[in-house]
């Protein structure tokens, strides 16, 4: 299974995170989430493995941007994100049954 990484290349943390990946000589599949959102059972596996909830992925600047309810919680705050992904906080890395966030890009280096 490749490693992939959720991505947008208009953010240097991300553009940064991709290319500590490809120094590793790891060439990882690209889902450019802004315009292909995960699904709801993707997000959820994807915190499961990061092992978080919904709210310690959120981009709370967004979120407010976007008019989300600041009482949203799993399931509805999962389907927010979902409908709104620019409020999901970037980059994140999934290889297997790991996940980590790109913040600080280094992090990522323990799952490869």
């Amino acid at each position: 299974m490749p490693v992939t990484i959720y991505h947008n290349p208009r953010c240097s943390k991300s553009r940064t995170t991709l290319q500590l990946i490809q120094d590793q000589g790891v060439e990882p599949a690209i889902v450019e989430y802004l315009e292909t959102p995960p699904s709801a059972a993707e997000l959820k596996a994807i915190l499961a493995k990061l092992g978080k909830g919904p709210r310690d992925i959120l981009r709370r600047k967004e979120a407010k941007e976007e008019g989300l309810a600041p009482d949203l919680d799993g399931d509805a705050l999962i389907a927010a994100m979902v409908a709104h992904p620019r409020v999901i906080e970037r980059p994140i890395v999934v290889n297997g049954d790991k996940a980590a966030m790109g913040r600080p890009p280094e992090s990522v280096l323990e799952i490869l």
